[in-house]
């Protein structure tokens, strides 16, 4: 018995060690600064170079392992990577470790201070420093696959929406500017610039998630920490350096008090738009601070890694975690220039001879040909599973929407979303952001992929995150409160909540007949910044940039209300009507008959009823939200701004159009240049005690 019990021991013991041995993991910085002078460096317009090293740039690499599968993960200091270079680079990994190409991730951190291995608006790759940077990524993988130990790991995310602000502003609609191809298109632009003037609000969403996945030895020692946040880069550095990301991951590794074993990793999450600035502090624009009251690079890594440590406190670290992963390759089209533009850029090019472009409009002539002679390209995506958390990836750079698709759509609560991974295909707008123009939609590799590209991205990567986590995607929860409910209980025949991830349907949360978004609209932004629609996550809304949302409405009758909550992004004074919020009557009329609400000059609420204009008496300040009703009870008009009276009126009752407009008028003059949000539209007038339960707050 003595024997058996022993056995027995030693048979429990090693069934224990094998069971927490089974997840394993290994890291590993591997430098990768050149040492060769000068480098091209990524990141500019025109062609530019490095003759130092002001901090060093490093391959920093992970590998997974449970007995079943092993998984790498690379993230490297640099601007971006084509794919063919990386898929290079994959084979040789593969031929040391015996990973299979298609288990491997390699992105970039999308530092502008670091050696070129793409050719990309005026810069060339450099020759010397693309095979050495090939050569030490697969170095990355084979040394950190020789770490591996056994391990756990866990997540956390943080908000860190102070660190980060969208940089893409949309532009007046009587100051839109110049492309490089002489035409008058850009009516969204890389930051808002010193005059508000000029703009009337950001063309998109920001994600705050600093999402960490942390990897500890059984001891709990930290290993690894893969962070990932959304903001481009922070700049300001001339010679090769790995931007905000190294210091961020020196830092965290300090206040660990980690030792040499530990590797901080900072991944780039979908910031194609997205930079530090906050362009809404008005300090930015009409007083900028000076350069020595700036945030500098150190004390925003700082800062940021401060924020990191906080929730990776609160993480819950687990070992014999299950490993997952999926790719799929597919082909996407350029958007090659037509015979007349093609022309245009082969003569400014023939004149240009042998030497580099000089300016914008060399650059993008010469970027023309190069579409026309590429026509398509291949794309890498993927998804992989660590436990119940996923990450999956976008190839270069998506706009910060597009992370937040993902995330709300995984089938797993927390999802990690890497872009500039596995290759290097420039912006990569949602389609409605073509419409608005501007440098991350202007045709070059910066930009080139078809309009439809982004979708096609999303529902890829969502079936691959499926795949990885063998369960449907979710359905995304619609944001509900206290406003919400008051809506609902007034029964209207027709509700559009505007909180889509994309057009062109606007959809009727009553079922009965969606609205259809004209070209002109964005979505997504923040709604009503009020806790009765926020109770628990970002209530969302959409943004109207001289488009429409159109719907029809048979029978509606001379007895109805609707009610929307709006917020204008025009100056008082810039036009006689800033803009209209709702209209109903034919579309295309000359003469705009009809019912029509919108603001006047000043910034008061204005009633039109395609004759008579009457005003109130109270002025919405720009960039706020407020909420307006309009009821009609046969010619009784009444108009009213957070549930009290503002206009009171006498208007004919034949309204016999059936077409009803959200974000413009039906004669297309003064549309709406703002966000707007909940249209609910009742088939009867409300009362003032109906109304007023409308404006809750």
């Amino acid at each position: 018995m003595k024997t058996v019990h022993a056995l027995f021991l030693v048979f429990t013991f090693c069934f224990t060690h094998l069971a927490t041995a089974e997840f394993r993991a290994g890291a590993v910085a591997i430098d990768v600064s050149p040492k060769q002078f000068p480098v091209l460096v990524n990141g500019g317009m025109t062609s530019r170079s490095a003759t130092g090293v002001t901090d060093p740039i490093f391959a920093k690499a992970i590998v997974l392992a449970n007995g079943k599968i092993e998984i790498a993960i690379v993230v490297v200091d640099s601007c971006m990577m084509p794919r063919p270079m990386l898929d290079e680079a994959k084979a040789l990994a593969t031929k040391r470790t015996g990973i299979p190409s298609d288990r491997i991730l390699v992105s970039a951190t999308h530092t502008h201070t670091a050696p070129s291995t793409i050719a990309c608006l005026g810069t060339d790759a450099d020759p010397r420093y693309t095979p050495y940077l090939k050569g030490k990524i697969a170095e990355a993988i084979a040394e950190a696959q020789k770490k591996l130990q056994p391990a756990q790991a866990g997540w956390n995310q943080a908000n860190a929406a102070e660190f980060t602000a969208l940089r893409r502003w949309i532009r007046r609609p009587d100051r839109i500017g110049i492309d490089p191809f002489g035409n008058p298109t850009v009516r969204a632009n890389m930051h808002a610039g010193r005059n508000w003037d000029d703009v009337t609000g950001e063309s998109g969403p920001e994600d705050p998630d600093l999402t960490l996945i942390s990897i500890q030895d059984l001891k709990g020692k930290p290993l690894a920490i893969l962070a990932n946040f959304s903001m481009h880069y922070f700049a300001g550095v001339k010679a090769i350096s790995s931007d905000y990301f190294g210091r961020f991951a020196s830092n965290l590794g300090d206040m660990l008090d980690a030792d040499e074993r530990f590797v901080g990793i900072m991944s780039h999450g979908c910031s194609g738009d997205i930079w530090r600035r906050d362009y809404t502090l008005r300090n930015w624009v009409v007083d900028p601070p000076k350069k020595e009251e700036q945030m500098q690079i150190d004390s925003y890594a700082k800062g940021l890694a401060e924020r990191a440590l906080l929730d990776y406190r609160k993480i819950k670290h687990r070992p014999n975690l299950d490993l997952a992963m999926a790719e799929t390759r597919m082909t996407l089209k350029y958007r090659v220039p037509d015979v007349g533009l093609l022309q245009w850029a082969e003569a400014i090019v023939a004149e240009m001879g042998d030497r580099n472009p000089k300016t914008k409009t060399e650059v993008y002539a010469k970027e023309q040909i190069v579409l026309h002679e590429r026509q398509e390209t291949e794309i890498v995506l993927q998804a992989l599973r660590i436990g119940d958390m996923a990450i999956t990836t976008t190839p270069n750079e998506t706009y910060a929407l597009t992370g937040l698709k993902l995330k709300a759509k995984s089938p797993l609560p927390k999802t990690m979303v890497i872009e500039l991974a596995n290759g290097g295909d420039g912006y990569i707008p949602p389609p409605e952001q073509h419409f608005l123009g501007g440098y991350n939609t202007w045709a070059a590799r910066s930009a080139g992929l078809e309009v439809q590209a982004e979708p096609k991205i999303v529902e890829s990567c969502l079936r691959l995150l499926e795949k990885v986590a063998a369960k449907p995607r979710r359905v995304p929860l619609v944001s509900q409160g206290s406003s919400a409910k008051a809506i609902t209980d007034l029964k209207p025949v027709h509700w559009w909540r505007m909180d889509e991830f994309q057009g062109p349907l606007a959809i009727d949360e009553q079922g009965n007949r969606d609205g259809h978004y004209e070209d002109g609209v964005v979505f997504y932004l923040e709604g009503p910044d009020s806790k009765s629609f926020t109770p628990a996550q970002v209530n969302r809304c959409a943004h109207f940039a001289g488009g429409r949302l159109r719907a029809r409405l048979p029978k509606l009758g001379n007895n109805y209300a609707i009610s929307l909550w709006f917020w204008n992004g025009m100056p008082d004074n810039s036009r006689p009507v800033l803009g209209w919020m709702f209209s109903r009557g034919r579309d295309h009329s000359l003469d705009a008959p009809g019912d029509h609400l919108g603001l006047d000059g000043k910034g008061n609420l204005l009633f039109n009823d395609g004759g008579k204009t009457h005003h109130g008496k109270t002025t919405v300040k720009r960039w706020t939200w407020r909420q307006a009703t309009l009821t009609r009870k046969g010619e009784d008009v009444r108009v009213y701004l957070d549930g009290k009276l503002e206009i009171k009126a006498k208007a004919k009752a034949n309204l016999l159009a059936e077409d009803f407009f959200i974000g413009g008028r039906n004669d297309n003059r003064s549309n709406w240049e703002g966000r707007i949000d909940e249209v609910a539209l009742f088939d009867r007038a409300l009362t003032q005690k109906e109304v007023e339960s409308l404006s809750l707050d």
